[in-house]
């Protein structure tokens, strides 16, 4: 599936951050992170008070040494750390929220803002929960390959994901900037031109601060990602869109009546996308993808709600026909 100087590349990675994780006895993220700064830096390992010791440093400089005759473009550099990070998803069992956007996902976002935003030009794009970077990542990449130029920011609580997101970035030379901080804070970002994410799934602690929101309930935690869908909604432009991951049952929670208020009052949900069963495990972890419009002189609800259901993404004559009814849908409606 992925050619050879890819897969060379990773197990000559792997091997490095193996070293790495034993020689700093840390978690497979943080060698992660450190190997790529290594590599960032000139292939140039970093030692600090004798750690990692000689041996160790010279081991992984005769990897450095192959791994410097290897050239990626960017784009498959991403691949590549998503093939590591998926690798150290398995070996350090990551929490559901934490688990990469598959690649499968992220380029249906890229299809789809390709869609929305036919004027190729700059694009600023916002994820209000990078976690580790993956659909922020493959939304830009791809959209540069497109001829946009695309600009990204990216929010986090996580400091680890977050410093995944930022050495993966400079890896890829992606235009990112990312803020460490709850996505639920002020953000110091104009607005954008596409906001988009992967939404964490389940409830927010802090009452108070969600009280603000309009999607928030009185009677227990209110969800995070129905919260993260407001706060997102209130950092685009006029007329422009969210799309968001969600849970397929979005409008059938006990909370749903709250995140309604929000299709009332300030945004339009325009289509519901739902996911090929194929990508999960079981029917409660199905997700779909929700395209929302922010009001605006230029938008308006649209006389028919897209509500379209994937069969699989395996097979090119079943997306292709997904797409036409997209196409379809947009230019009746949009």
């Amino acid at each position: 599936m992925f050619p050879e100087k890819i897969e060379k590349s990773f197990e000559l990675n792997l091997e490095a951050i193996q070293l790495l994780q034993n020689a700093l006895d840390s978690s497979f993220l943080d060698a992660y992170t450190e190997n790529v700064e290594n590599q960032i830096d000139h292939f140039q390992v970093r030692v600090i008070d004798g750690v990692p010791n000689e041996e160790t440093t010279k081991k992984i400089e005769a990897l450095y040494q192959q791994l410097q005759e290897i050239s990626l473009e960017d784009e498959e550099i991403r691949k590549l750390s998503q093939l590591l990070l998926l690798k150290g998803g398995r070996t350090e069992k990551l929490q559901p929220n934490h688990q990469l956007t598959p690649d499968g996902i992220g380029f249906l976002f890229v299809y789809l803002i390709e869609q929305l935003y036919p004027q190729k030009g700059k694009l600023a794009v916002l994820d209000v929960a990078a976690g580790m970077g993956n659909l922020l990542l493959t939304v830009l990449l791809n959209l540069q390959l497109a001829k946009y130029e695309p600009k990204g920011y990216g929010v986090d609580i996580d400091e680890t994901l977050l410093s995944v997101a930022a050495a993966t970035s400079d890896w890829t030379h992606a235009d990112v900037q990312l803020f460490h901080q709850d996505g639920l804070q002020d953000l110091l970002a104009d607005p954008m031109d596409v906001v988009i994410s992967d939404l964490p799934v389940g409830y927010y602690p802090h009452d108070e601060k969600a009280s603000k929101f309009l999607t928030a309930v009185e009677e227990e935690h209110s969800f995070a990602h129905h919260l993260l869908m407001e706060q997102a909604m209130n950092y685009v432009k006029e007329n422009s869109f969210g799309l968001f991951l969600v849970p397929s049952n979005f409008l059938e929670t006990q909370q749903s009546a709250a995140l309604k208020k929000l299709f009332v009052e300030k945004a339009y949900l325009q289509a519901i996308i739902q996911l090929p069963d194929e990508l999960f495990k079981n029917e409660a972890s199905r997700k779909s993808i929700v395209i929302l419009q922010q009001k605006g002189e230029h938008a308006q609800q649209a006389s028919e709600v897209l509500v379209a259901k994937l069969a699989t993404l395996k097979e090119p004559t079943k997306v292709a026909e997904f797409f036409k009814q997209f196409e379809a849908w947009k230019a009746s409606n949009l």
